[in-house]
């Protein structure tokens, strides 16, 4: 069973400044967990197929002209029909002052209200946006993830492979850390992931031979990053004189994360080989690849040359 994510009406309220009118309970305590929201003017009309009482319920100027053309009966009849079926928070947008019936059934019902002077249209776009990051699906994976030329590099390999030491020479080379060891990572949209390391271990790194080390406080504010995008995925294995690797770059590798396809790379290792500058052409390339450009590509056109390119597909488990 896939694990549900929530996020708290105080985090809600906090970031996208809301006035909190009313709470039956600390606002910590009260739970969302939809990522979707609703203007429930159908609903204000008294049609409740495909109704989703999990999402916030937004008002704004259509809802209210509604209400006030009805009068004060038929008004308290259908908001207490919206409220009676526990909807997660409602919130009022264009700074419209409530209707005493709102709060006295919120208190009924144990409903949070909040209010905002944003427009309907903007609040909704904030609001989603928020919490499609908070509540998107999401895994936790051993590897280090840092931002290169604007390129979210996943770096991932077996324990001692040399991830860490690879990622403090970036670090030294002017790019930026994101996580180390642990990678939390969050499908935001259907073609988009978000890395971010967990609170508890943020900023720090662990060198073998040297130990832990906070990486904001060596090299300052410029070299960390809270969040990036996952643009691409980089295996680092030792150097097996039995495989063949790829010389070309013609066949596509991608590595498929909770349901979303990135573009990989498998790394062969061994002394001799500068990592840190064979990550900053890797994430260059990957970028101009994105822009339409493949140079092995162009190669082969120049050669007169025609290869059959082949996707190699590699999965990740969602949980």
């Amino acid at each position: 069973m896939a694990e549900i994510f929530t996020v708290s009406i105080d985090e809600v309220v906090k970031q996208l400044d809301l006035e909190l009118i009313f709470t039956p309970r600390p606002p910590e305590e009260l739970k969302i967990t939809d990522n979707d929201c609703n203007r429930p003017g159908l609903q204000l009309m008294g049609f409740y197929e495909y109704f989703n009482a999990e999402r916030v319920q937004i008002c704004g100027n259509m809802e209210f002209a509604y209400l006030a053309s009805v009068d004060e009966e038929t008004r308290y009849k259908k908001i207490e029909q919206l409220f009676a079926t526990h909807i997660p928070m409602f919130i009022v947008c264009r700074g419209h002052e409530l209707y005493p019936e709102m709060i006295e059934l919120a208190k009924k019902y144990e409903i949070p209200i909040g209010r905002t002077k944003e427009s309907t249209t903007t609040f909704v776009a904030s609001l989603i946006s928020f919490l499609n990051v908070r509540l998107a699906p999401r895994i936790t994976r051993h590897g280090v993830l840092i931002e290169i030329y604007g390129e979210g590099v996943l770096i991932v390999g077996e324990s001692g492979v040399g991830k860490s030491e690879t990622a403090i020479e970036l670090v030294k080379r002017g790019h930026r850390l994101v996580a180390d060891d642990a990678v939390e990572i969050r499908r935001v949209s259907s073609i988009s992931l978000v890395g971010s390391s967990p609170d508890n271990i943020r900023h720090y790194l662990e060198i073998r031979g040297i130990g832990i080390i906070n990486v904001r406080r060596l090299f300052g504010m410029g070299a960390v990053k809270v969040t990036e995008k996952i643009d691409m995925v980089v295996e680092l294995e030792p150097w097996d004189s039995t495989k063949v690797y790829d010389r070309m770059g013609v066949d596509n590798e991608f590595t498929t994360i909770l349901g979303v396809s990135v573009p990989s790379l498998t790394i062969p290792i061994k002394p001799g080989r500068n990592l840190a500058v064979i990550l900053e052409v890797a994430a260059m390339n990957n970028r101009q690849k994105k822009m339409g450009y493949n140079a092995a590509q162009e190669l082969l056109d120049n050669l007169g040359l025609q290869v059959d390119k082949k996707d190699k597909v590699k999965s990740w488990d969602m949980m």
